[in-house]
């Protein structure tokens, strides 16, 4: 996520690892006794008055310790939509979750927040369930033992309604997803922590004349009727965080990107020749960045151009999303807006494949996809943005009111109570990329450049914490890092800069 141009505060012209995963949630039924015991309990909770369901629950993330559930990972969700041309009316949905139970589990639960839940079912079985604060509490029919395959279906609906605290974003024409931070939920039901990534299809239906596109590979068919369903899978796993549907009367360009990657962009048709300018540079920054860091690691990317405010960019994964004022004021210079294009492009490596493990780790996307874009700013910007280190000279002056403000790096303080986005303080973004710095500094370019390259190719499609990037910055150049990397960005007050001796930051009280 960047936040909007004029949002931010910019002086640029222009795993610490989580709490372990409970295993039980206090979830464990009793083994050893008769099968006769599991059809008793089966029948009592059909037939008997249900004691009250358990609350909600997390998995304890230090920054949202209500997001995630324990005693199960998901594999992957099916979720119908169907859209019916109105943007604020309920969409009717259903949502199937398929998982491994990892304890034995007499309720599950799962984070859903904005909807009306009609039934559920557990392995084809009819379950009870609650709505406890932000969560959805099913009892299903027969306990579900430790190992065994899970498979939840709940139709409900996904209400577009709820204001701007995330989910669904309401455009002239339509709806898009902006789920980052912790907002997946108020969609459809889920286990919404970026550290259980799982595959997703969408099946969204709409009337003939509204685009319905999704993040993902379009599946071929389904288009006949007069609301033509149309299906979109992922052939990599996908955080929560990072979905993205769209709906509106839309146009799609397509062109082929580096070794014939294809590139899907869907923007508001009537701006279709003033966005296509734009887009067409897509194809020259994915070969930029895989100069830097590697192969794209999805099968296809694009921009989805949304006609409305949301005060920042996301990189739902595959289909990055902006703000159409981004490319249509025209007071911001040419190389400044690719470089917010290249920001979101660098997340689909880091942030997207190499995901965060909690939401403390989130420095290790926006440190590099910052990074990124001050390196593709410097090259593109001529003399209208100033080089690399001198950005980096300023992001020093002002690091310590950034730690004071928003905590160090890899610690940083707790959302803001109603204001989750508002984690995206300037220490993750320049204050973090200065660490990357420092540590190139350090390191030297060539070891910094390896770590780089083989970072994405270790974690690939997985969750990466703070001490993985520690651990694996000290194998590549061969010196133990541990005490430097931990100065960076766990200390309140910010460590003397490699080589810059002279670099001063604004003294905190």
């Amino acid at each position: 996520m960047l936040l909007t141009p004029y949002l931010r505060r910019r002086p640029r012209t222009a795993r610490s690892e989580p709490p372990p995963r409970p295993r039980d949630g206090g979830r464990t039924v009793r083994r050893g006794r008769r099968a006769t015991a599991l059809v008793l309990a089966a029948v009592a909770a059909l037939g008997a008055a249900a004691p009250p369901a358990p609350g909600p629950e997390g998995i304890g993330d230090r920054l949202f310790p209500q997001l995630g559930n324990p005693g199960y990972d998901v594999l992957g969700y099916d979720i119908a939509l169907d859209y019916s041309g109105h943007n604020d009316r309920p969409l009717p949905a259903v949502t199937t979750v398929t998982a491994r139970a990892t304890a034995t589990l007499d309720h599950v639960n799962l984070d859903f927040a904005r909807g009306t839940v009609s039934s559920v079912t557990v392995g084809g079985l009819p379950a009870r369930f609650a709505r406890r604060g932000e969560d959805l509490v099913v009892t299903p029919a027969v306990p579900v033992p430790a190992g065994a395959p899970l498979r939840i279906v709940v139709h409900h609906t996904s209400d577009p309604r709820g204001g701007a605290d995330g989910g669904w974003i309401r455009t002239p024409d339509g709806l898009a997803m902006a789920n980052q931070a912790d907002a997946a939920h108020r969609v459809f039901p889920c286990n919404d922590h970026p550290s259980d990534k799982a595959y997703v299809t969408f099946h969204l239906t709409a009337p003939r004349g509204v685009t319905a596109v999704a993040g993902g590979v379009p599946v071929p068919g389904g288009d006949d009727g007069p609301r033509p369903t149309r299906t979109f899978r992922s052939v990599h796993p996908v955080a929560t965080e990072l979905a993205q549907v769209s709906f509106g009367k839309s146009a799609v360009l397509t062109r082929r990107g580096p070794h014939g990657l294809p590139v899907r962009d869907v923007v508001p048709a009537s701006a279709r020749a003033a966005m296509a300018p734009w887009l067409a540079r897509t194809p020259a920054q994915i070969a930029w960045m895989e100069r830097r860091v590697g192969r794209f690691p999805f099968p296809l990317y694009g921009l989805l151009i949304a006609d409305t405010r949301t005060g920042f960019e996301l990189e739902t994964q595959t289909l990055s999303l902006f703000e159409k004022g981004l490319f249509t004021e025209d007071h911001r210079p040419s190389w400044y807006v690719e470089s917010v294009m290249v920001h979101e492009l660098a997340h689909q490596w880091f942030g997207d494949s190499v995901s965060p493990r909690s939401w403390s780790d989130l420095w290790l996307n926006e440190a590099h996809a910052t990074w990124y874009e001050a390196l593709y700013a410097e090259e593109k910007g001529g003399r209208g943005q100033a080089a690399l280190a001198d950005r980096m000279r300023q992001a020093y002056t002002e690091s310590d009111g950034w730690r004071a403000d928003g905590g160090p790096p890899a610690r940083p303080k707790r959302p803001v109570a109603g204001q989750k986005i508002s984690i995206f303080r300037p220490i993750v973004y320049d204050g973090s990329a200065l660490v990357l710095y420092a540590l190139r500094q350090k390191i030297g370019p060539a070891a910094f450049d390896r770590l780089e390259r083989a970072w994405v190719v270790r974690h690939r499609d997985g969750n990466a914490s703070t001490a993985d990037f520690t651990a694996l910055a000290s194998e590549i150049s061969g010196h133990d890092l541990s005490g430097f990397l931990h100065a960076w960005l766990y200390d309140r007050r910010t460590p003397p800069m490699p080589g810059h001796p002279q670099w001063k930051s604004r003294h905190v009280t």
